[in-house]
This record gives structure tokens, C-alpha cells and sequence, in this order.
């Protein structure tokens, strides 16, 4: 085996386009300072990304921003040794702030990195970005590989329109022979995935000599992702595993010949009461086993758990029922699905149920027969005791919501700050279900139901749950290869 070696990346930009904001998407921290302002990041910080078994070690540089690059540009071409110059020059940190600033980006870059990661603003035109040529021949003086990585890309759109993006930069940025690579990187709309085609891709600009160390560190980045991806929809399996088993058994009433003759012909309220309260319970446990789900996988992804309301919240907002419901029913039944019925939580923790919600849920299915509901929930007998259990077409559309929740949370960029908005676009339910057109629900639902405990039944549902996931990842980024496990 090779030695251990010391790999360092410095990322570099103009100032105010989200250096510290990507920084912190990458070592997964809250490293540094986070404003809407320029030169927030004032030293070169270096923050450790990834370290072997071996003892390698990954660096990344957060540096301060380019200021007057164009101002810079012009009193550097008229040294006959321009970043030399530059680096022993003494500048006025307060008077003259922006070549201050630029000289400390430019000596943690020289001194220390390997390869130079060069962040742009993805939302505006290359050729509108006044700056780009005179940082770009900065760059050149350093003789150091450049990839440029873009940010601020926007909300998760589909593949081919990021795609033509990343192709307008590329075409643009080739008249620049320091410019190896050109890579979407977003802070704020990124999977993993794109993490890994990063580091996949920086390989050949790693020297020969340091390249086994770089593959050791690879592997070892890949091994974390892919045991947190594993772990994360574990935690998802197990919750809907749990969600199919469960029931609730009907409030006990009198017997009596007059109840009797009442529910014969179908006007015993009570009876409607009791089967409102007992699937407002089974649903408040649902949502209950959903919200500690996600915030489990919010900690997997080192993201604040407290975010996990938040975040289902959103993936209600772009879920679309596919019931026959109205549009005030869909909208419950899709706050159920993502765990963001709250009210119906509170109601069923009560003691009671408030404002109609418990008529809502009953009309969402149509009301319980003698012979089930017709699409949410099902009523059976269990040692001659009536109960309610979730339905097999409403499991199934909670599978579909587990895998909008798990790209939410995979997308997130901490950069961010707190998960907020846009990362769980429309387009990812057709992904979803697409990838969950073969399975047999029928026969997966009955399997759960019939596991000897709740860890067969959770691998029951592993089974289904990985490779739809999966699928769903490789339709959303087609020409990025998935680790393998």
C-alpha cells in the first residue's frame, strides 16, 4: 500500500457567490459565515471532507472572494512575475480590501491546493459575468487545474434541462485551457449523487503519484454515503412496515335489542362516532411514526431533526392524490400521507375529534361498510372485536410519499440554513410511482401483515422500497453511476 497522503482542494470565487454556502453542503457543518453581502469570508479556512483507514486525508479550502478582478487583473499583467508580486506585496486590509482579500485566496490556492474549485453564479449568463475573463487569467498564473463547479442552479428540475445548462457553461469556458472540468454542484438543490459524479470526476487531476491515496479516500466517502442511504430507508421501511400491521379496535358499546334494530337499518350515529374516533387514532399514529422517520433521516444527513414537520409540509404541498376524492378531501388525505396532518393529531390526542375533522376522514373513503372502505382504510374482525387497519391502495400511496420524503431530505443543501423550500418538485411522484408500476401490492401488503415480527415485515417492505429508490434516483440523473453497494 501506498503512503497516506494529504489532498487539498481550494474553492475559489467571486465574491458573494456562495463559496462558504457550498463549503458547508460539502464537509456537512456549519462552517464559516453565511450573508447576502460580499467578503463575508475574510481568512482561508480549511475544513477536512473525508479520511481513510489508511490515514488519508481530503481538505477543503474556503477562501475569501475576488474582488476588483478586472482592477487586479490589469496592475498584476504589468509584473513580470504576476501571483509572486501579488503574494509579496503588503496590502492595506481596510483601504485596499478587495486585493487584500484576493491575495489570501490566492495564496491558500497556490500553497496548498491540488486542484482549484471555481464556483460561478449558474443563474446569470457566462458572458453577462464581467469578471469571469480576468479571474479566469488569474487562474491560468497559478498553474494549478481548474474545475468549475456551478451554483445557485435553482429548484430540482428534470435531467435534460440541467443537462443544457451545464452544456451553455461548458461551451462558453473552453476558449479557457486552465478550465479541466465543469460540474453542477448546487449548495442548495444537490443529491449526493452529484457529490459523487464530483469526486469521480476530479480523479485525472489528482498527480499519478498521489492517486492511489485519492482512490482509498474515494472508497471510504462512498462506504458512508451508501451505509446512510442504507440506514435511511431502513428507518422508512420500518415505519410503513409498522403503519401496515397496525389497528384500532372499535370503542365497546352497549348491546341492546334497540341498538341493534337502530344499526340494522343504518341510523346508529354512534356507530359512525366510534369508527371516526378509532381511524382518527390509527392515523394519528401513522402521522406520529412518520414525523420521528423523517427527523431520524434529517440526523442521518446531520441536518437539524426539528426540520422534520417542515419538510413534510412541503412534500405535501406537491403530492397529488390519485383517489377519487374532492379537492378539500385530497387535501387531508395528502397531509396523512406525508405525515402533516397535525390538526387530526391533536384532535385524536384530545380525546376527541374537533371542528369536523372526524367527518372529513370518514368521507375521504366513503364511510365504513360491512364490507370495508373503499379505498383508505378496511374494518375486520379480531376475536370477535371490530377493528380498523389502513387499506392496501393507501399503503401504496404511502410508499410513494417515502420516496418523495427521502429525495427531500437527500437534496437538501445545508447551505440553505434550515430546509425551506422547492425540494420536492412535481415531476418526482411520477418518478416514484413509475418506479413502483411492478410491484404486486396485493402480495407485498399480505406479506407484511403475515411477517412472524415487525424486522420481517420491515425487510418485506426493504425489498421493495430500495430498488424503486433506486430506480427513481437513476431516472432523475441518467448519466450519473450510482456507487454500488
Amino acid at each position: 500500500m501506498s503512503e497516506p497522503v494529504n489532498i487539498q482542494f481550494a474553492l475559489v470565487s467571486h465574491t458573494n457567490n456562495g463559496k462558504t454556502t457550498l463549503a458547508r453542503t460539502l464537509v456537512g457543518m456549519d462552517v464559516g459565515e453565511v450573508r447576502d453581502a460580499a467578503h463575508v469570508t475574510e481568512f482561508a479556512e480549511a475544513h477536512p471532507l473525508v479520511e481513510s483507514e489508511a490515514g488519508d486525508q481530503l481538505v477543503l479550502w474556503d477562501t475569501p472572494g475576488f474582488g476588483d478582478s478586472v482592477r487586479l487583473l490589469k496592475r498584476l499583467a504589468m509584473a513580470g512575475n504576476p501571483i509572486g508580486w501579488l503574494l509579496r506585496e503588503v496590502f492595506d486590509r481596510y483601504r485596499d480590501r478587495p486585493f487584500w482579500l484576493s491575495q489570501q485566496a490566492l495564496r491558500a490556492a497556490r500553497d496548498e491546493a491540488d486542484v482549484v474549485l471555481y464556483l460561478v453564479n449558474s443563474s446569470e449568463s457566462p458572458q453577462d459575468a464581467g469578471y469571469l475573463p480576468a479571474e479566469m487569467k488569474i487562474l491560468e498564473w497559478l498553474g494549478k487545474p481548474v474545475v468549475v463547479l456551478l451554483n445557485q442552479m435553482g429548484p430540482p428540475r428534470t435531467g435534460a434541462q440541467e443537462q443544457g445548462e451545464q452544456q451553455r457553461w461548458k461551451q462558453y469556458l473552453a476558449q479557457y485551457p486552465v478550465v479541466k472540468e465543469v460540474l453542477p454542484l448546487d449548495a442548495f438543490a444537490r443529491c449526493w449523487v452529484h457529490e459523487h459524479v464530483f469526486y469521480e470526476a476530479l480523479t485525472p487531476l489528482i498527480a499519478p503519484a498521489r492517486q492511489p491515496g485519492y482512490a482509498r479516500l474515494l472508497a471510504a466517502w462512498t462506504a458512508r454515503n451508501r451505509e446512510r442511504f442504507s440506514n435511511a430507508l431502513h428507518t422508512s421501511a420500518e415505519q410503513l412496515a409498522a403503519a401496515a400491521r397496525d389497528s384500532e379496535p372499535l370503542p365497546q358499546t352497549e348491546r341492546g335489542m334497540l341498538r341493534s334494530a337502530l344499526k340494522a337499518v343504518g341510523i346508529d350515529k354512534d356507530e359512525q362516532r366510534r369508527q371516526e374516533l378509532a381511524m382518527a387514532a390509527l392515523v394519528a399514529r401513522l402521522e406520529d411514526g412518520i414525523n420521528h422517520a423523517t427527523a431520524r433521516m434529517l440526523s442521518l444527513h446531520r441536518i437539524d431533526p426539528g426540520q422534520a414537520l417542515t419538510i413534510n409540509a412541503r412534500v405535501r404541498e406537491n403530492f397529488a392524490v390519485r383517489a377519487p376524492v374532492d379537492k378539500a378531501q385530497a387535501g387531508l388525505l395528502g397531509a396523512v400521507v406525508s405525515g402533516a396532518a397535525t390538526g387530526l393529531s391533536a384532535d385524536a390526542m384530545a380525546g376527541g375529534l374537533t371542528m369536523g375533522a372526524g367527518a372529513l376522514l370518514g368521507a375521504i373513503v366513503g364511510g365504513l361498510t360491512m364490507a370495508g372502505a373503499a379505498w383508505g382504510f378496511n374494518q375486520r374482525q379480531d376475536r370477535d372485536r371490530a377493528s380498523v387497519q389502513f387499506a392496501d391502495p393507501f399503503l401504496q400511496t404511502l410508499l410513494v410519499g417515502a420516496i418523495l420524503r427521502y429525495l427531500a431530505v437527500a437534496h437538501f443543501g445545508r447551505g440553505r440554513g434550515n430546509y425551506v423550500e422547492s425540494e420536492a418538485p412535481p415531476f418526482w411522484q411520477a418518478e416514484a410511482e413509475g418506479a413502483l408500476a411492478a410491484v404486486d401490492q396485493v402480495r407485498l401488503w399480505q406479506a407484511v401483515r403475515a411477517a412472524p415480527d415487525l424486522g420481517a415485515a420491515t425487510r418485506e417492505v426493504e425489498a421493495v422500497l430500495v430498488p424503486a429508490v433506486t430506480a427513481a434516483l437513476r431516472k432523475l440523473y441518467p448519466n450519473v453511476a450510482l456507487p454500488d453497494k
